[in-house]
């Protein structure tokens, strides 16, 4: 239910317009002045501001400027009684969706409002899908036709529609992401958001304010209020990845979530209503996570409602060549290449390989085989090449310098690339885990990529 702050002198006018907007489902909050208008503006995020022009000492101007530094996605309309060519382009450069003349006929005034907040959603929905782009969310997504992967299929049908939370166990890798989209996208929250959030990527310090949004001025660096991805979320699902790496102090914030469907904003005083399904997701044993004290059994239960988990790729073997050549189409279109073949020993050694970076692994590797391939029939030499380099065959590097000198550069840059391939194996091709690995921020990191053409892998 979307929130209007109506804020005007007369009040008449504030009856008239809270009486209309209630009885059309809004959720309403007056104001007599700016000062007051201002003040709710500090406490909450609204969708949608209606304020008169002039008003005793704060007129509708600051009003607006102050709706725009707090909460820049918050739509603005602005009235009055002595309108001017002036004050019209006055309000619009300072970010009003629209002006409009006392007195108004109420039908006009709806129809503005129903367009204004429908820009709004719009907006909205437009960032969701810049976040879901290159994501497809479906079945054909998760391939697997073994007996394991038919019986998460299974219970991915049978729970889609229940409102119950999800938790899914897996090693790194193995596609739990896919799996929580597969059941948002089967349900009858599909045509709402879909929110991810990888509790481990994302600081400590600036998660609870990513998942329940902040007040402005609450910490350094809050120079506006911000929806939190709950909030964002309304409606839809959260996916809650490597929920097991989440502090006691959050911990305790997400359990309120479940169990009131409301929460406060960093620095805020006002309760905020939510409607979200939470899927969550570890690659821990958080069982024993609950017997050492460091995530909360209440908390563990709320979420274990319904438990799916994921097989890793070694268990599921006979999947193995279904998986390639859906990567093999994917990167070939992608590269606009031909379809490379993968000869019977080749594919020998792919489904002999231990696979410890499951799925992902795999599909790391094949985008390798694609960038490289020549359009002749990929060898098993060519495969183990790939999957043992190089951590089974490590280089080794002179530590006395040779009679004949040597190439140090080239040494440092030999000994750089494959330090950085190290680091991504280690992290399973996950960049951030791998930059922090070697101590070195994201620029650096994909600056030595590109410098190296080592490609593949996710940001």
């Amino acid at each position: 239910m979307e929130k209007i702050l109506v804020v005007d002198d007369e009040q008449s006018m504030r009856d008239v317009l809270s009486i209309m907007l209630k009885r059309a489902g809004y959720t309403v909050t007056t104001a007599s002045d700016g000062d007051e208008a201002i003040a709710h503006l500090g406490k909450e995020i609204f969708d949608l501001v209606i304020t008169d022009l002039k008003m005793p000492k704060v007129g509708g101007l600051e009003v607006l400027k102050a709706v725009k530094a707090s909460s820049p996605d918050t739509v603005v309309l602005v009235i009055t009684a002595f309108a001017s060519a002036e004050s019209a382009v006055e309000a619009m450069k300072h970010g009003a969706y629209d002006y409009l003349t006392k007195p108004f006929q109420v039908d006009e005034v709806q129809l503005i409002i129903r367009n204004a907040l429908e820009r709004r959603r719009l907006s909205t929905e437009n960032m969701l899908l810049k976040r879901e782009m290159a994501s497809q969310s479906s079945f054909a997504q998760i391939i697997g036709q073994s007996e394991a992967m038919q019986k998460v299929f299974d219970v991915v049908r049978k729970v889609a529609d229940s409102k119950s939370n999800v938790l899914i166990f897996g090693e790194s890798g193995t596609g739990k992401e896919l799996v929580a989209r597969a059941i948002h996208y089967n349900s009858a929250r599909a045509p709402m958001p879909f929110v991810t959030v990888n509790c481990s990527a994302v600081p400590e310090t600036l998660l609870e304010s990513e998942l329940f949004g902040h007040m402005k001025g609450s910490f350094t660096g809050a120079v506006s209020n911000k929806a939190g991805l709950f909030e964002v979320a309304n409606g839809g699902t959260v996916f809650l990845d490597e929920i097991g790496d989440t502090s006691p102090a959050t911990q305790v914030k997400l359990l309120r979530v479940i169990q009131e469907r409301e929460f406060r904003r960093v620095g805020g005083t006002q309760d905020v209503k939510v409607d979200v399904r939470i899927i969550a997701a570890t690659n821990k044993d958080l069982e024993k996570a609950v017997a050492e004290g460091t995530f909360r059994e209440d908390l563990y239960y709320r979420l274990d409602v319904i438990p799916i988990v994921l097989p890793p790729l070694r268990l599921r073997t006979g999947d193995i060549p279904l998986l390639v050549q859906h990567f093999l189409d994917k990167f070939s279109r992608e590269s606009g290449k031909p379809v490379p073949a993968i000869t019977g020993e080749a594919m020998r050694a792919l489904l002999a390989h231990e696979w410890r970076g499951n799925v992902r692994e795999l599909e790391n590797l094949i985008e390798r085989v694609v960038a490289f391939s020549s359009g002749q029939p990929v060898t098993d030499e060519e495969i183990r090449g790939w999957l043992h380099r190089p951590m089974t065959q490590p280089q080794t590097y002179p530590t006395d310098l040779p009679e004949e000198g040597l190439d140090l550069e080239a040494m440092i840059n030999s000994i750089e690339k494959e330090l950085l391939l190290k680091a991504l194996e280690r992290a399973n091709w996950v960049k951030k885990k791998a930059a922090r690995l070697l101590k070195l921020n994201t620029r650096s990191f994909r600056y030595r990529l590109e410098k190296y053409a080592i490609k593949g892998g996710k940001d």
